[in-house]
């Protein structure tokens, strides 16, 4: 029997020259992309948040590829980046062996990258743009729910609050009627009507009060006012004055709106504190993001896209999104910026199906006879116009409504299948969205129309499923809007660059491009940054890309 031999241990060993970590990476691991795209940055912006003075930091380089590349990694809190960086032989070399502190890593985060990560998300974008894997021509938007990290329970009600707010400015003017009638208002004339109370009210007559001589029960009727009254009514104005347009907010983190979620424990739609995450995507990239308090997707399009432009200077191309973002409003918004329209509408679906094209009976189907405008019944009868009405949204837009009615529906034999009211059938028209429907009809039923129908699903549900399901990234870490939003930045950053390392595994490498700033990226920013500075306008990428060739 042979002798067993074993390699020599000893954990005491001296090298005679040190390791060097570099030799210890794969020439093709995620951290070196991460490395190298980082070391092209501009982050000036971030240098300019350190104030200087006392002791030496860690340079923002750094620390900004340590935290990306956590990111990456499905590593959200500082606590764990920092054990990491000390266990972990990738996160050393990219640290290049320091070791910053969890409240080091927090403190980069939350204020050198809070108004600065915006811009280096843009600067990654457009780097996938040199590289060919985004054009930001067609932008695929959605939206989805994502839980804030408030108190479920610690919620604020604008009708409870404006309900109490009502019963107690009824007890202040009962008080105020048990004073003196002649004291409260001896500074309004009879003709005048009374003035609403609220706290800045309430101060100045309570102060107007006290100048005169008043009896022992009304000195307890004024304390009662300025201790129990007063700052009550500050508080339902501060409530108020927080949920703005709103209809709920959280008391933990007041820029979270109480929103139906679909994904809770409970499996029962419970309502929580939640942003409303609205994001565009092209090749399962994040192109732009943002938040916002409503949470229905109709009044987030015009903002998004407004974002969209400020971030690239342009507008996209085409737009597709589900039916959703389907209002006159929105149409009307992409029609007047030369956006092609691939977004449904609600009844787009219900459309294509036999039941709703052979009801003849619907408003839609109904035979019009636009020289004369009015709209023929089954039976014939004519439904001419008799009125025009409007409606406002809650963004201000107003759509026109042409309501037609018919003539003599009480002998009508179809009348019970017509509709169940008593008087002749109306119909309310809104032309305008009509057109607008039928224009995005012919593109959706196109053949580049279905091609964006079958990839819509595929680019932003699955970046968003992705996003929960792969990457553990469900419910935000951070109060606050700016914070939440530097968070997701930060997040969607190391997202792209996870997505362009799978690409480039998956290119044969006789066809990778190098993930570097090239000279004609390097003009682009440049003459964006000229833009933002003379307040002017790109008008497409293809005009500085012939000027930069």
């Amino acid at each position: 029997m042979s002798s067993i031999i074993f390699k020599q241990y000893n954990q005491g060993q001296i090298c005679m020259f040190p390791v060097s970590l570099d030799d210890k990476i794969p020439l093709d691991a995620p951290v070196r992309l991460v490395n190298q795209i980082v070391d092209k940055l501009d982050i000036r912006k971030v240098i300019k948040t350190y104030k200087g003075g006392g002791t030496s930091s860690y340079h923002p380089r750094m620390m900004l590829k340590l935290v990306l590349y956590a990111y990456l990694n499905n590593i959200y809190s500082c606590r764990k980046i920092e054990k990491q960086n000390l266990e972990n032989i990738h996160y050393m070399w990219l640290s290049g062996q320091q070791e910053p502190d969890h409240n080091t890593i927090n403190r980069f985060r939350s204020t050198h990258l809070k108004n600065t990560i915006n811009q280096i998300f843009t600067q990654v974008a457009i780097m996938l743009v040199e590289m060919g894997y985004l054009s930001l021509d067609v932008v695929y938007t959605d939206g989805t729910k994502m839980e804030s990290r408030a108190n479920r329970y610690t919620f604020v009600w604008r009708k409870t609050v404006e309900k109490n707010k009502a019963k107690l400015e009824a007890k202040i003017l009962k008080v105020l009627e048990q004073i003196d009638d002649g004291i409260a208002q001896d500074n309004q004339s009879d003709d005048e009507p009374p003035t609403p109370i609220d706290s800045k009210e309430l101060q100045k007559r309570i102060a107007e009060i006290n100048r005169e001589n008043l009896s022992k029960e009304d000195k307890k009727a004024v304390k009662i006012l300025e201790e129990k009254h007063l700052p009550k009514l500050q508080e339902y104005e501060d409530h108020l004055k927080t949920l703005g347009k709103r209809n709920s907010y959280s008391k933990t983190d007041k820029s979270a709106t109480f929103m139906r979620m679909k994904d809770d424990h409970m499996k029962n739609g419970q309502l929580k504190p939640a942003y409303n995450v609205q994001v565009g995507t092209e090749n399962q990239f994040f192109t732009h993001f943002d938040f916002f308090h409503n949470p229905t997707d109709f009044l987030t399009f015009i903002p998004f896209n407004n974002g969209f432009k400020e971030r690239y200077n342009k507008m996209p191309k085409k737009e597709v999104a589900d039916a959703g973002y389907g209002s006159e409003e929105n149409y009307e918004f992409m029609k007047n910026n030369g956006i092609e329209a691939f977004v449904k509408y609600p009844l787009f679906h219900a459309e294509q199906k036999k039941k709703y094209k052979n009801n003849v009976f619907l408003a839609q189907n109904l035979c019009y006879n636009a020289d004369e405008d009015y709209f023929v019944c089954p039976m014939g009868q004519h439904m001419k116009k008799i009125e025009n009405s409007t409606r406002k949204t809650e963004n201000g837009y107003i759509s026109n409504i042409t309501i037609y009615e018919a003539q003599n529906c009480n002998e009508c034999q179809l009348k019970s299948l017509c509709y169940k009211h008593e008087d002749n059938r109306r119909i309310e028209i809104n032309h305008k969205l009509n057109q607008y429907r039928q224009k995005a009809r012919e593109l959706l039923n196109s053949k580049e129309g279905r091609f964006h129908r079958r990839q819509r699903p595929i680019e932003p549900e699955s970046v968003f499923g992705q996003t929960k399901a792969n990457k553990h990234y469900y419910r935000f870490r951070h109060f606050g809007r700016d914070k939440v939003k530097m968070d997701f930045a930060i997040f969607a950053i190391a997202f792209n660059i996870g997505k362009m390392y799978n690409k480039i595994q998956n290119t044969p490498k006789n066809h990778r491009k190098p993930p570097v700033f090239t000279e004609k990226v390097f003009f682009f920013v440049l003459v964006v940054k000229l833009c933002e500075i003379k307040n002017r306008k790109l008008e497409s990428f293809a005009k500085f890309s012939k000027i930069a060739a």
